[in-house]
């Protein structure tokens, strides 16, 4: 028998680690080419690394949440034949000359790309106790990407018991929609009054520690000063409402983001600072001409900023269907590297969630971001009486080494303008 070697791919220009997030294999499991080994990230983008040949697992070179340089070696397989070959990046494998049985063949392990499926025969489905037929294989380790996976553990579900519809009984987000509509729920708490002692340790990895470091580096290095205005949306809000009921078929429904976004543009003409970037390393602030929004998103796997690009050259039905477009990437995992980096600011909203006030944390090495709070209906003295308004609280942040307190309320205060009065919104600058 020989010995095939799976380095760690080159799974971006300029990255020279990853972290692995997820195992699909241990030693002695049996794999067939194609089959996904494992999953790694770098910059909040998970790729996911097949199997370029069959055989039998012998080692793994690394444990869930360990950092891996690109090129070292990640899994040894033992295949039919003699010697030893070598999976690299960016070749495909080369079978070992016999009369070099002490040398070795560099080939290349080819990257998954997120939707390529692992293709691996199927046993005869064994009956789970809830009747759902589950395969040999998969009674022991569930085929499915890492944001399944967290959308399962959050719903309290066991994958295994969910039956997938695509190759190798692969679990899709729809196979797990369909498994929660038919009424799984999540384990019920053991019934009476106990106390409880045991303690859950959970291994920070993949990209919850990369938010962890995020956080960790805005709050640490900018100095955040955090400033709050309430916004009348009553006017804006009727007019969302009769664009979205003259929309074409094809035109998406609008939220308040694309407004907000629009308004930035406009507000941002007026003050440039607030789009800008700060490496305080160099001491070098980047005022962009450009703006590019970053959109925090809340995903099954944790929090992402996907970013609309060029939103200054984006009208509101542009900025909508873009918005739709990124958010729906980044839910399903498939964001690419280049959507998820380069803001230039940032909104964070938690829509109905959004609560009165909160102080958002800077996305470094921005300057800026805004806060939208949820809309609520408020008694307002008009002069003369109380009327009910539609208000909304903005909570924006800045960073106070590049942001004046001054500055910052001008450009709120620029931004409260253009919501309040939405058509200047559309006047050309």
């Amino acid at each position: 028998m020989g010995e095939f070697v799976i380095k760690m791919p080159d799974v971006g220009e300029g990255v020279a680690e990853a972290e692995l997030v997820e195992w699909h294999i241990k030693p002695g499991d049996p794999v067939r080419e194609d089959m996904i080994l494992a999953a790694v990230m770098t910059d909040k983008a998970t790729v996911e690394i097949p199997s370029p040949v069959n055989g039998t697992v012998l080692w793994l070179g690394a444990e869930i949440g360990d950092t891996v340089a690109v090129k070292a070696p990640l899994v040894r397989i033992e295949i039919a034949g003699e010697g030893e070959a070598t999976a690299a990046l960016d070749e495909k494998p080369v079978a070992k000359k016999e009369e070099k049985p002490a040398g070795k063949a560099e080939t290349v392990a080819p990257v998954a790309k997120p939707a390529q499926p692992a293709k691996v025969e199927l046993k005869t489905p064994a009956p789970a106790a809830n009747g759902v037929h589950v395969s040999p294989e998969r009674l022991e380790k569930a085929l499915a990407s890492p944001a399944v996976r967290q959308r399962a553990r959050d719903s309290g579900v066991d994958l295994r018991q969910v039956t997938g519809s695509g190759p190798a009984g692969r679990i899709s987000h729809d196979d797990l929609d369909q498994f929660l509509a038919r009424g799984a729920q999540p384990a019920a708490a053991p019934a009476g009054l106990a106390r409880k002692t045991a303690v859950d340790e959970i291994k920070v990895t993949g990209l919850r520690r990369r938010i962890a470091e995020k956080m960790t580096l805005s709050t640490s290095r900018i100095p955040h000063i955090t400033y709050v205005e309430e916004v009348d949306m009553t006017a804006l809000e009727d007019l969302r409402t009769m664009m979205n009921r003259d929309r074409k078929p094809d035109q998406p429904k609008l939220t308040i983001l694309p407004y907000l976004m629009r308004a930035l543009v406009r507000a941002i003409a007026d003050l440039p600072g607030v789009n800008s970037t700060f490496d305080d390393g160099a001491g070098i602030i980047s005022r962009h001409h450009a703006v590019h929004i970053g959109i925090a998103t809340q995903t099954p796997a944790g929090l992402t900023v996907p970013v609309v690009r060029h939103a200054e050259a984006r009208g509101i039905w542009d900025c909508a269907v873009e918005l739709n477009r990124l958010a729906e990437a980044a839910r399903t995992g498939t964001a690419t590297r280049d959507e998820l980096t380069g803001s230039t600011i940032t909104i964070s909203s938690l829509g109905a969630l959004g609560g009165i006030v909160s102080t958002p944390v800077i996305n470094h090495p921005e300057v800026a971001i805004v806060g939208v709070n949820k809309l609520a209906i408020r008694p307002v003295w008009d002069g003369t009486q109380f009327v009910p308004r539609k208000i909304m609280n903005l909570s924006s942040s800045f960073d106070h080494r590049v942001i004046d307190g001054w500055d910052a309320a001008t450009f709120v205060q620029r931004l409260k303008t253009l919501l309040e009065t939405p058509a200047l919104i559309f006047v050309e600058a």
